[in-house]
């Protein structure tokens, strides 16, 4: 292995700071090209990534991340009929770049589990260090959701998955829950955690949105994210809809996303002539965190299945980059983090009395707010870096074709 290792990474959702969707494989590969590395990622069409195609095949330097956008098109709005077609559209044109260009190691980042498939196809005829890495409980997520239904499409994306941990040389898991998943279903395999990441430097480079008039002198409260199926945001309405009830006109909520459920929210909310509710839609990871520096608490919501006690979401770490306390329901390694650190406090699936008590607690708290506030952001500098999280993996993959390498020879 030369000193410049050649890295192709197949993700389907990439984009930088000016897209509205994670940035941890752009955050992550142009560290690895400023150590060293030589980087290829294949992505798709995303409606919340900032890219955008210019005829089948986009070719874009980014910081000196070579990145080639396949004209296929993802939205978390499509049906599932139509996603799960242009997932294996993706995947089989992804297929040719695993089998022909060159490279030391093949990563594939899940989901969808179709992503897999070039890595498994590099490995089984190429013999090249397939690193997998898993960014949400798949197919165990979908099946608990009942997006997957029906014993044959179940017993299949079983199988390509048990296909895909087993040909990996390597695994990388989002959490420590889902790492342990894993590790109990595959106790062979290498399972490491290299979680979401806090995103320290773009926090100390952004300045504060210009809040608009009608939120000044307000406290604000903050969620950010996609409004879909496994976030359950109804919740953040029932909340506006518990502090209408308290008479607390002084704190708004403001939710800055897009998803399939956001109308549904919107229509809800009016019903309920809640005026404490704002959705201000879609915007940039820049902008997210200029919000957040003028946010009293961030909010972190999801539906009440047990994969998502697992789940890394990225909207937790915005919050730390900048310092703020989080307000949370998952029941599982997020939970026991912020108790143990007091970075924030969590409540019940769909309690919104518990809910509201959890916010304000904080809010009419000045003393307990800043600890929080100063907790939180050890956390991000201490724990969750992203720069020093970006090393890590990285040195993953270089012993993963080390490791690879002796056992070839």
């Amino acid at each position: 292995m030369s000193n410049r290792i050649k890295i192709i990474y197949f993700y389907q959702y990439y984009g930088t700071n000016k897209g509205g969707w994670s940035t941890r494989v752009y955050e992550n590969t142009r560290r690895w090209v400023n150590e060293g590395a030589e980087v290829t990622v294949i992505t798709s069409l995303y409606d919340k990534s900032d890219l955008k195609a210019n005829g089948f095949l986009t070719n874009f330097n980014i910081e000196g991340v070579n990145v080639k956008l396949i004209n296929v098109r993802m939205s978390n709005k499509d049906g599932k009929l139509k996603r799960i077609f242009n997932f294996f559209s993706f995947a089989l044109m992804a297929i040719w770049y695993a089998l022909t260009a060159q490279y030391d190691a093949i990563i594939c980042s899940s989901g969808p589990l179709t992503i897999g498939i070039p890595g498994v196809l590099a490995k089984k005829i190429r013999n090249k260090p397939f690193v997998f890495e898993i960014r949400d409980l798949w197919p165990e997520g979908a099946i608990e959701l009942g997006v997957l239904t029906g014993k044959t499409s179940i017993k299949f994306a079983k199988w390509l998955a048990k296909i895909c941990y087993n040909s990996a040389d390597t695994i990388v898991a989002l959490s420590e829950g889902q790492m342990q998943h894993v590790q109990k279903d595959y106790p062979n395999k290498l399972v490491y955690n290299i979680p979401n990441a806090a995103d320290n430097e773009l926090a100390s480079q952004v300045t504060a949105v210009d809040v608009p008039l009608v939120y000044q002198g307000k406290k604000l409260v903050l969620y950010t994210g996609t409004l879909g199926l496994i976030d359950k945001c109804e919740q953040l309405v029932r909340l506006a809809e518990e502090l209408k009830l308290r008479k607390r006109e002084d704190i708004e909520i403001i939710i800055i996303g897009d998803g399939k459920e956001r109308i549904e929210l919107e229509s809800l909310a009016k019903s309920l002539n809640l005026r404490n509710i704002h959705f201000l839609g879609l915007t940039s990871k820049e902008n997210v965190m200029k919000w957040l520096k003028v946010a009293d608490v961030s909010l972190l919501t999801v539906k009440n299945v047990s994969f998502l006690d697992t789940a890394s979401p990225n909207k937790l770490f915005d919050a730390f980059a900048i310092g703020l306390p989080v307000v949370q329901n998952t029941q599982g390694w997020i939970k026991t983090l912020l108790k143990n650190s007091g970075a924030g406090l969590t409540f019940p699936h769909d309690n919104q009395v518990a809910f509201a008590d959890a916010v304000l607690k904080i809010l009419d708290d000045k003393e307990l707010s800043d600890r929080m506030r100063i907790a939180s952001k050890n956390l991000a500098m201490t724990k969750y870096d992203r720069s020093t999280l970006a090393t890590e993996m990285l040195n993953i993959v270089k012993q993963t074709i080390v490791t690879a390498s002796n056992v070839t020879n």
